[in-house]
C-alpha cells in the first residue's frame, strides 16, 4: 500500500512539474515580427485564404490593394474586420494590408478576421488572451458540402410524383 502511495506522490510532483513547464511555455511568448516591424498571418474561412501584415499605424485597412470599405461595401463586413481591434482595445493602433483570394465576400472578409487576429496575437502577445476568449484565433471548418450523385444538391432529393 505503501508503494501505491509513493507512487501516486511521485506521479502528483511529476503532474506539477508538467503543469509548471506549461505555465512557463505560456508566459514567455515572444513578439515575433519581421525586419520591417510587420506581424505576418494567413486567415481562412470556407474556401478563402488571406495573408494579412499588421504594423503600428493610423487604423488603415487595405484589401488587395483596395480600402476595407470599398472592397467590403456592406457594412455588416467591415464590422466584422473590425472585430477583433475592439476586442483587443487597440482600434486605429495597426495598419493592415491583406490580400485575399477564394470564395466569395462573406467568406473573405472571415478570413482577414481571422488573419488580424492571428497577427495581432504574434505582434502583441498579451493580447492573446482576449483574442482566445472571442473565438477568433479558431479557424472555423465548416464548409460547404459536396453534391452527391442522385441527389439535387448534397442533401435535398429531386421532387416525388405518385403519379
Amino acid at each position: 500500500m505503501t508503494d501505491q502511495i509513493n507512487s501516486l506522490e511521485e506521479l502528483g510532483a511529476v503532474a506539477g512539474d508538467v503543469a509548471e513547464a506549461a505555465v512557463e511555455v505560456e508566459v514567455n511568448r515572444e513578439p515575433v515580427r519581421d525586419e520591417l516591424g510587420r506581424a505576418y498571418a494567413t486567415g481562412k474561412r470556407k474556401d478563402a485564404v488571406a495573408r494579412v501584415w499588421i504594423k503600428p499605424g493610423s487604423g488603415k485597412v487595405t484589401v488587395n490593394g483596395r480600402d476595407m470599405s470599398v472592397y467590403f461595401a456592406r457594412p455588416v463586413l467591415q464590422l466584422i474586420l473590425r472585430q477583433p481591434f475592439e476586442v483587443a482595445g487597440v482600434e486605429g493602433e495597426f495598419d493592415v494590408i491583406a490580400t485575399v483570394k477564394g470564395g466569395g465576400l462573406t467568406g473573405q472578409a472571415g478570413a482577414v478576421k481571422h488573419g488580424i487576429s492571428k497577427a495581432l496575437q504574434l505582434y502583441e502577445p498579451s493580447l492573446r488572451g482576449a483574442l482566445k476568449a472571442a473565438g477568433f484565433l479558431t479557424r472555423d471548418s465548416r464548409v460547404v458540402e459536396r453534391k452527391k450523385y442522385g441527389k439535387r444538391k448534397a442533401r435535398r432529393s429531386f421532387q416525388f410524383s405518385k403519379r
